[in-house]
């Protein structure tokens, strides 16, 4: 396969109306060479539209759009030098594996013999070299979405722009072919455009995560900023399970903050939140469990449910019902017991009130 020249994005003040409706109110990103930046966010939020617009199969009411360092604005879908992986594959299907991915190539003009050679270099990269013979029915669910790749990253696109590329797969198939997603787009270095509505899959896959609520960008940044300090209660409800509670922030020590979670003190970032009263998201896994005493938010077991390899529990406290993960398996509680509630120093994070 030839080397792919991964290209960079810039959205500039990008509107998009739909009639009396705004889709996309105002819409600023850039997006680095060689990196895979996802689009995550419930349905009807503007990712798909943002996706499309990058595609050119919408335009802009208004701002611009550059891949490359070149405005293309309003320039057609097949000028654009990008390359798309829709959400249901797309593949014909009474042509093999090799034909589906030379079809692109041979309809920009490239003769047939050089684009099966170029073809089977693309079926390699996606580890299914020896198989372009088989129909796509005769491939599995994610055979048939390598393949979908394959025939995107021949075309050698600046940009591979990926459309819920998982959605029709079971889950344990999901887990294996985003691993293979993501290694792939390292290995070769092309810069991708990833929409989703699944935190796990944009979690495992993304240089960065782009959340979007009504057309805006609610938060953007590394996955692990995103998930452990969500700005928002929604950022810290849609990216994974969180208790959002309240809190009062006593004092300041440099950019931490000392704050009171029912009459127990824990030391935070204060991201630049002032003394009173405050709102605390709380990740499931960052709250340690204890038989009853008097260090730790006391409270009791409201439900618990054995998983295997963790236990989840409901608890009931002064400050509200906290939902904890606890992989401690072997000293599980009943409901009704008491317990000891304390805090990881990871996971914890001043929010919006």
């Amino acid at each position: 396969m030839t080397d792919l020249k991964a290209g960079s994005v810039v959205f500039e003040n990008v509107r998009k109306d739909f009639g009396s409706f705004t889709a996309v109110p105002d819409l600023s990103i850039t997006i680095e060479p060689g990196t895979l930046v996802t689009l995550l966010g419930p349905s009807g939020c503007g990712k798909t539209t943002t996706l499309r617009m990058l595609a050119g199969l919408e335009h802009p009411t208004s701002g611009r759009i550059f891949i490359g360092g070149r405005d293309v604005t309003m320039v057609p879908a097949h000028e654009r030098d990008v390359s798309m992986v829709f959400q249901s594959y797309a593949l014909f299907p009474h042509m093999s594996a090799l034909d589906n991915v030379a079809y692109g190539l041979e309809s920009s003009g490239l003769k047939k013999k050089e684009a099966h050679e170029r073809a089977e270099e693309g079926l390699a990269q996606v580890g299914l070299a020896g198989m372009g013979h088989r129909l796509p029915a005769e491939l599995s669910g994610g055979q048939q979405q390598r393949v979908a790749v394959a025939r995107a990253l021949v075309l050698n696109p600046q940009v591979l722009l990926l459309d819920e590329p998982l959605s029709n797969l079971d889950a344990r198939l999901r887990r294996r072919v985003r691993t293979e997603i993501r290694e792939l787009q390292q290995r070769l270095g092309f810069t991708a455009v990833y929409v989703t509505h699944d935190q796990d899959e944009a979690l495992a896959v993304s240089d960065r995560i782009v959340v979007m609520k009504d057309g805006r960008i609610a938060q953007e940044g590394a996955p692990r900023e995103l998930y452990e300090e969500p700005v928002s209660e929604f950022i810290a409800d849609f990216m994974g399970e969180a208790n959002v509670v309240s809190c009062e922030i006593l004092d300041h020590e440099g950019n931490n903050a000392i704050i009171d979670i029912g009459g127990i003190r824990h030391k935070l970032r204060s991201r630049g939140a002032s003394k009173g009263k405050a709102k605390l998201a709380v990740r499931p896994g960052s709250v340690v469990l204890n038989p009853t005493d008097t260090s730790g938010l006391g409270g009791e077991i409201v439900t618990a449910a054995y998983l295997g390899d963790h236990v989840e529990y409901e608890i009931e406290t002064s400050v509200g019902n906290f939902f904890v993960i606890d992989h401690a398996v072997d000293q599980s509680y009943a409901p009704k017991t008491a317990v000891s509630l304390g805090f990881r120093n990871r996971g914890l994070a001043l929010i919006e009130g």
